[in-house]
């Protein structure tokens, strides 16, 4: 049964998995090496979890073949977008809230590594309708 503990659970272990990549590689790199080695590192911990996931849009009983890509569905209840941008901007967030509807998942974290430190100020997390109708 999914529960917003056992959501805040996969979010600590999601964010050690970016603070251990971000330790090793450090910041300044494109966004394709730290998806790579957040890959590695999450099948090295025995996560399930599906990279470069195609989103689908469905448009009033029409399938849009929109190429969507999210970067991470982790255990098929979490949403993960990486970047690394100089600063996280509004549209990143709503990519980020879009995934999360569209896949009908109910927790989303929005990672940014290219900064100082992850855990203050490289990761934002967001819920949504479904996490409030979750037990705790």
């Amino acid at each position: 049964m999914l529960t917003k503990s056992y959501l805040n659970k996969l979010t600590y272990e999601i964010i050690n998995v970016a603070i251990e990549v971000h330790k090793t590689l450090g910041p300044g790199l494109l966004e394709n090496v730290y998806h790579r080695c957040m890959r590695h590192e999450f099948g090295l911990r025995k996560h399930t979890f599906e990279s470069e996931l195609i989103v689908p849009v469905d448009y009033k009983g029409m399938s849009l073949d929109a190429e969507l890509r999210c970067d991470f569905l982790f255990e098929q209840c979490l949403v993960i977008e990486i970047k690394s941008v100089e600063a996280i901007l509004p549209i990143h967030q709503a990519q980020l809230m879009t995934y999360m509807k569209l896949l009908k998942v109910p927790k989303g974290i929005l990672i940014n590594f290219n900064c100082i430190n992850i855990f203050k100020e490289g990761q934002q997390t967001f819920v949504n309708e479904l996490f409030k109708s979750l037990p705790d």
